[in-house]
């Protein structure tokens, strides 16, 4: 082996985890998010530490798997599932209860809320199912992963937790569609799902799932109780104008009347301080982690590899999209996190778990050209 060759192996074995595009995005919204914290912790360093020691720990866990291959990472899908399902049980037996609801688990020197798991679980044993059906996938496939998807969906919805069953079941139809599901079957679904309306409000809601939605339509029904969140949260959006009022500056935060600052609402404390132009550049980010997410999966070498980074791609951004709606007051609240921005161990990691599968494909893609050139040198060489 020449010199050469040497020193291509290397780079690819100490470079080929890191996808540049993903990595430098997610490194710029963690920077955002720890002076954001900051200020919407009142200048506390309590969350802010706890925050670094996550995303550490993240990066370190995104690292080791983005080496591996997207196929050894097929092999687990179904164990992840499996555990998720088992904690999301738990929950239902012994949870901790906060605000009203039950989603964590009770681990002595830490909680984790096994919904996050099944953000990859869902999607990963999904992909996993279809390829290995792959050019034979019939009614009955798309019909069992369905059933992969309502079994956890529904065991959160007990939680109860509308907002991450409903995105998470979105993350696993996002596989169904990226496999190949008929035009037809989806209008049929949404017309199905449309017409299902009236029932799944009569019948499948709870009151206060019904009262945030009609609080949307009009917050100021209840300035204090069902609307405060909405109106709080608008005020502080819009008085940050065009530039916002600066870091540290935002009257809204610091005076308490933007409710869960950290975490569901922190769009709210960036929109203030920040303003518009700094709520632009964020979504930029954003777009740019969806635009590489999509050219990734357009690049995948299989189908599992295709579907699961075309699912988890829409799904991060659908996260995303529905926090900074539901703080923006166009659409209902819910209890979403803003992506990699807002407070909570167990939805960084697994948001740099996301990430790191993304890479693994991005690898998979890079890696082929790279034996591809190879093999060109070595015929040049050879003639």
């Amino acid at each position: 082996m020449n010199n050469t060759s040497a020193w291509k192996n290397f780079k690819s074995t100490i470079a080929a985890p890191i996808d540049p595009w993903l990595f430098f995005a997610m490194l710029a919204i963690y920077i955002m998010s720890l002076f954001l914290l900051y200020s919407a912790d009142g200048q506390e360093f309590g969350q802010l530490e706890n925050k670094t020691i996550h995303t550490v720990l993240g990066f370190a866990l995104l690292w080791i798997i983005a080496v591996f291959k997207p196929q050894t990472a097929a092999k687990v899908a179904l164990p992840v599932y499996i555990v998720g399902v088992l904690l999301l049980i738990g929950v239902e037996v012994a949870g901790v209860t906060v605000n009203g609801s039950t989603r964590w688990l009770s681990l002595g020197f830490t909680r984790i809320q096994p919904s996050e798991i099944m953000k990859i679980g869902i999607p990963m044993t999904v992909a996993w199912y279809f390829q290995r059906y792959e050019g034979r996938l019939k009614w009955i496939h798309y019909i069992v992963a369905l059933v992969l998807i309502l079994v956890p969906v529904a065991l959160i919805l007990k939680q109860p937790d509308l907002g991450t069953a409903a995105l998470i079941m979105a993350s696993g139809i996002f596989v169904i569609f990226f496999a190949g599901l008929p035009w037809k079957a989806i209008f049929a679904a949404i017309i199905a799902f449309v017409a299902a309306l009236p029932l799944l409000w009569n019948y499948g809601m709870h009151d206060y799932q019904k009262t945030r939605v009609l609080t949307l339509l009009d917050p100021t029904k209840d300035p204090l109780g069902a609307g405060y969140h909405i109106i709080q949260s608008m005020i502080a959006i819009g008085s940050g104008g065009v530039w916002g009022k600066g870091w540290l500056n935002g009257t809204q935060t610091h005076l308490d009347y933007i409710p869960e600052a950290t975490t569901d609402f922190i769009f709210a404390v960036f929109g203030e301080e920040f303003g518009l132009i700094g709520n632009i550049l964020l979504l930029l980010v954003y777009l740019i982690i969806l635009a590489r997410g999509l050219w990734i999966a357009a690049q995948a070498q299989s189908l599992y590899s295709r579907t699961l980074a075309g699912a988890l791609t829409m799904t991060f951004f659908c996260y995303a999209f529905v926090n900074m709606g539901m703080v923006s007051g166009i659409l209902p609240v819910v209890g979403v996190p803003l992506p990699l921005v807002s407070y909570g161990g167990t939805a960084t990691l697994s948001i740099m778990v996301v990430l790191a599968l993304l890479m693994g494909i991005a690898n998979e893609h890079k890696n082929l050209r790279l034996r591809n050139a190879d093999n060109d040198d070595l015929t040049e060489s050879e003639e």
